[in-house]
């Protein structure tokens, strides 16, 4: 009983402490956004190991001028992500870029998209992987 317990301890002392990292990972990434941009509200995260992909869904509205800022640990380029519409094109990915950590493009028409982020493993191996999405004032 003592040794459950302990795990059960250890587990929520661990979530604590990713849960910590996200928000001061989110924080930092705020500032790709701008004054130039607000914020979705939203904060997409995920907590990463290895070679796993998170997978976010979002609308684009036409018309819009859009920021996409991506964010996992203290340095940039660690996080790569990629946009897909609703047929599962590609129509950007941060790879083809040295991973850039924020994207800007202009959005004619409404759309739905996916959006997947992983760590880069050459530079992160597990990590919380933070997406900000803002729009043009």
């Amino acid at each position: 009983m003592k040794k459950l317990l302990f795990i059960l301890a250890f587990a929520l002392l661990a979530a604590n402490v990713a849960n910590a990292q996200c928000e001061t990972i989110a924080d930092d990434c705020a500032n790709y956004l701008e004054n130039a941009y607000i914020s979705d509200g939203q904060i997409y995260r995920a907590l990463l190991y290895n070679d796993q992909v998170a997978e976010f869904e979002t609308t684009f509205f036409g018309g819009n001028t859009y920021r996409i800022a991506a964010c996992s640990g203290e340095q940039e380029g660690n996080l790569i992500f990629r946009i897909y519409d609703e047929q599962k094109n590609l129509l950007f990915t941060n790879a083809d870029y040295s991973n850039v950590p924020y994207w800007d493009f202009v959005v004619e028409n409404t759309m739905h998209c996916t959006i997947e982020s992983q760590l880069d493993l050459n530079r992160q191996d597990s990590g919380c992987a933070v997406l900000l999405i803002g729009f043009k004032q």
